[in-house]
């Protein structure tokens, strides 16, 4: 038998309502308590002033007849013989047989105690008493001062009183309970409701984010943030497919093509002119998979470890085995990356510029405010402003800077911008005196 409730809302609520049980049970009885002892404090206060005063009056003889009651009757008074015979007595009890049966001893004169008889009613007739013995003498009489006790201390009405308060707030803490939890989880609720209609086929729907900064909004955002990454991960596969079919078709047809020819025309066919096609036409199929599976893995959380990288070094090293470049490095330009990426971006934009520079190309590391800055500059035909978004798409060559027979697939650039942004930069293309002007920026390293 499952007893533990699903719901967080009951949960919740259970426990606020034992809570609340325990913390007002002990209130109550601390009350009761309490109560009860301020209660027969002031009422033996009470009996033992008057019993007292009798006392005295009975000793030194100023005794009036009847005994004078300053209680308006609440306190019954009795002076008492031994053997029970009542001497006087006060209006409240004349008439009446003695208050009590106790005697006090001589070594113990003063005594008071609660004494409690039954009645038809619900609980006891309870009275406090205080005796006083007169003297030490055999034959002293007994002073006898009584007060009933309040019916609400001897029939339990204030314990049950006290029991109906204790679960009356309990109930309203948990009704209040219930309703700010149910309206705290109102929104994980819709989100909830909103991940549920989600599905793979539409990924650009989102959360409901409420406004604030409690665990309920960062849940908010943090799910839309894994939409989010999740989106342009299906994105890029599906970029994946569509640019495979398309670019991968028309070297396996022309490779297809030119052995299917071979095999039906062999004696007139030159092989080695066959073999040297197909070995052209295979190395630029590896080429595109190659890169269309860096393009795939890039940005999409992958476990390579990235370090802090200076670019000048980085820069110096690739340009080693470069001729005809210029270069100006500050040191000490620091960014947070994964090196082979990075060499990747730099060789993509190094080959773009030696293949349309038209002269030497110039690379510069230098850093702006809280950002490094990587440029790298040619003297080629430049691009055109309209252009220069779409030099970055994939397999995109403009008709004067860009073609086949230039070599490349159109995938470098992208190639080097999805690198960017990955290491949360971006790659761009600025304005220039001549050629074409490539600025990357990276985030600088904050441990420097």
């Amino acid at each position: 038998m499952r007893l533990r409730p699903r719901s967080i809302r009951a949960r919740d609520t259970l426990v606020s309502a034992v809570l609340a049980v325990l913390v007002f049970g002990a209130i109550a009885a601390a009350a009761d308590f309490s109560i009860r002892a301020g209660v027969q404090a002031s009422l033996l206060s009470q009996v033992q002033q008057a019993a007292f005063r009798v006392s005295g009056s009975v000793r030194d003889g100023t005794l009036r007849h009847p005994i004078p009651d300053d209680s308006g009757g609440r306190i019954a008074l009795q002076v008492v013989a031994p053997g029970g015979r009542v001497v006087d007595a006060s209006a409240a009890s004349r008439g009446r047989p003695p208050l009590s049966r106790r005697w006090p001893r001589p070594d113990r004169r003063v005594q008071n105690y609660t004494q409690c008889v039954p009645r038809a009613g619900p609980g006891d007739r309870c009275t406090l008493v205080e005796a006083v013995r007169a003297t030490t003498a055999p034959d002293s009489v007994v002073v006898y001062a009584a007060r009933p006790v309040p019916d609400y201390l001897s029939n339990a009405v204030l314990e049950l009183v006290l029991a109906l308060a204790t679960l009356v707030l309990s109930a309203l803490a948990a009704g209040i309970t219930w309703g700010v939890v149910g309206r705290t989880l109102r929104p994980v609720g819709q989100i909830r409701a909103q991940l549920a209609e989600i599905s793979g086929s539409d990924l650009s729907r989102r959360v409901p984010q409420p406004a604030g900064q409690d665990e309920i909004a960062q849940l908010a955002r943090t799910a839309n943030q894994t939409l989010d990454r999740l989106e342009r991960a299906v994105a890029r596969q599906r970029q994946f497919a569509s640019d495979a079919s398309h670019e991968l078709r028309t070297p396996i047809t022309g490779l297809r093509a030119n052995l299917e020819d071979a095999s039906m025309h062999p004696h007139d066919t030159d092989l080695v002119e066959v073999v040297r096609t197909a070995l052209r036409d295979t190395d630029r199929l590896e080429s595109i998979i190659t890169d269309l599976l860096l393009l795939a893995r890039i940005g999409t959380g992958g476990t390579a470890a990235q370090e802090t990288i200076d670019l000048a070094a980085l820069a110096r090293a690739e340009l080693a085995s470069r001729a005809a470049v210029d270069a100006v490095l500050a040191d000490g330009v620091r960014v947070r990356g994964v090196r082979m990426q990075l060499v990747r971006l730099l060789n993509n934009l190094l080959d773009n510029a030696e293949r349309y520079a038209g002269g030497p190309a110039e690379v510069r590391v230098d850093r702006s405010d809280a950002e490094a800055l990587l440029t790298v500059a040619d003297l080629g035909p430049g691009i055109d402003p309209a252009d220069r978004e779409r030099v970055f798409e994939r397999f995109t060559r403009l008709d004067t800077a860009r073609s086949r027979g230039a070599g490349g697939a159109g995938l470098g650039l992208a190639i080097a911008r999805e690198i960017a942004r990955a290491h949360g930069g971006d790659l761009t293309i600025e304005d220039a005196p001549t050629g074409a002007r490539f600025v990357l920026r990276l985030p600088l390293d904050p441990v420097r």
